[in-house]
């Protein structure tokens, strides 16, 4: 057996005295603790930005098509419907990426799962009481309603058909409780038409909530036709087409495709990262916020490796000097300490990686971490729990505090043998 190894065995937390059995054993608990918030934050910060990322595609699509003369995308300019691409542009699976050369260095994680027109109109809501600018998207049948249902809180989307006599509304919770409406009250939409205002009554037939407080209190939805109807356009005319793609990582690679291999010259693409840059820049400075957590506790783990170390070789600093005496070498005296703590930190990550996950899957069940909804466009702290990050926590963590002993250490070569010996 290796004989650092082989002293490190006997060092045992039981063999130590009291005060050293008290300072490891907080050590211990000090790099659990670190190492537990760590993976709760890593969780925390990489559900944040999935579910965040989630609820703005899901609620505008990826990619939208529009024309290039549009100077906002609330504006009414119409586009015609017949284009070569729509529908059978959500036939394209996986895509060849190509490099300079022009070679496959691979293919995207997913492809197009769907394209959908929609009509953008700009109005004002009347009640008995108040008024509220609104956005109107018209949408049709075929719209991505699975991920619409989610966001649904009252009501249903049934009035969503093909008749356009059905003029019910979707609006959101921040729109109804600001108008104090609710499912199947009256309102009065006003619009401009040909220079000239007209007004429309709808019903309130479903009431949404994504959280988004910046959309969700301007946006509210009605069917294609009606909105096609409201503006004067023809059925073969839109604002616009949004794409939704199985996976959020092909967003940059489907949006230049689209835009120079699949779209006519006087049509645009925009991916949704660009549009709505602000949010996603946003959702970036969390990965900041993860770097400066990790660093920091990483920074007391090293600490408390460091001063471990030093207490451990202060109380063997005569088996120190016996060793040296009987020809032990200094790296062989250092591995004793780090092979010890090395222990150490293992338990530590053990504890810390067991409260760690407990705590993830604690409120990734009961969601006891809440926050302000307005705020943080979630109500609870979301958990997402990469096993590649999670492996990578560990490693990195271990290897940080283990490579810091080096440091520590290297007082024992400092050492003499005789002075060692008589060191009470």
């Amino acid at each position: 057996m290796n004989f650092s190894r082989y002293i490190a065995q006997r060092l045992s937390l039981h063999s130590a005295n009291s005060f050293q059995n008290i300072i490891v054993r907080l050590g211990i608990t000090t790099l659990a603790l670190s190492l537990a918030v760590i993976i709760v934050a890593s969780a925390i910060i990489k559900g944040f930005k999935a579910e965040i990322s989630d609820k703005v595609f899901g609620f505008w699509g990826h990619i939208h098509i529009t024309s290039p003369s549009m100077n906002s995308m609330f504006e009414a300019k119409p586009i015609s419907l017949n284009q070569d691409f729509y529908p059978s542009l959500d036939t394209i699976r996986k895509l060849a990426i190509r490099d300079d050369q022009d070679r496959i260095a691979g293919y995207t994680q997913g492809g197009v799962q769907g394209i959908y027109p929609y009509v953008l109109i700009a109005g004002i809501m009347e009640t008995k009481t108040a008024f509220e600018g609104l956005i109107l998207k018209g949408v049709d049948s075929t719209y991505n309603w699975q991920k619409m249902q989610s966001f649904l809180v009252e009501g249903d989307l049934s009035f969503m058909g093909d008749s356009l006599e059905n003029r019910k509304i979707l609006i959101s919770r921040t729109t109804a409780d600001r108008m104090q409406i609710g499912i199947g009250d009256r309102i009065i939409m006003h619009f401009v038409k040909n220079n000239q205002g007209i007004r429309r009554a709808f019903t309130v037939g479903g009431i949404y909530n994504t959280g988004l407080e910046e959309y969700d209190q301007q946006m509210a939805f009605i069917h294609l036709k009606v909105a096609q109807e409201l503006l004067g356009w023809q059925p073969d005319q839109v604002s616009g087409f949004e794409v939704f793609l199985d996976h959020i990582d092909d967003i940059d690679f489907f949006d230049n495709y689209i835009y120079i291999d699949v779209l006519p010259t006087e049509l645009y693409s925009e991916s949704l990262r660009d549009k709505f840059s602000n949010i996603f820049d946003w959702l970036e400075l969390q990965d900041t916020n993860e770097y400066v957590i990790m660093i920091l506790l990483l920074t007391v783990a090293v600490i408390n490796m460091i001063s471990i170390i030093l207490i451990m070789i202060l109380e063997r600093t005569s088996m120190i000097g016996i060793l040296k005496a009987m020809g032990s070498r200094d790296w062989q005296t250092r591995n004793i300490f780090i092979h010890h703590a090395a222990k150490l930190i293992l338990w530590g990550m053990a504890f810390g990686n067991l409260l760690g996950l407990s705590i993830c899957f604690i409120q990734q069940k009961f969601k006891l971490i809440r926050l302000n909804e307005a705020d943080y466009y979630i109500s609870y702290a979301p958990v997402h729990l990469d096993l590649r990050l999670l492996l990578f926590v560990n490693l990195l963590f271990f290897l940080v505090t283990l490579v810091s002993l080096l440091i520590p250490t290297y007082y024992i070569s400092k050492l003499s043998p005789v002075k060692s010996i008589r060191f009470n």
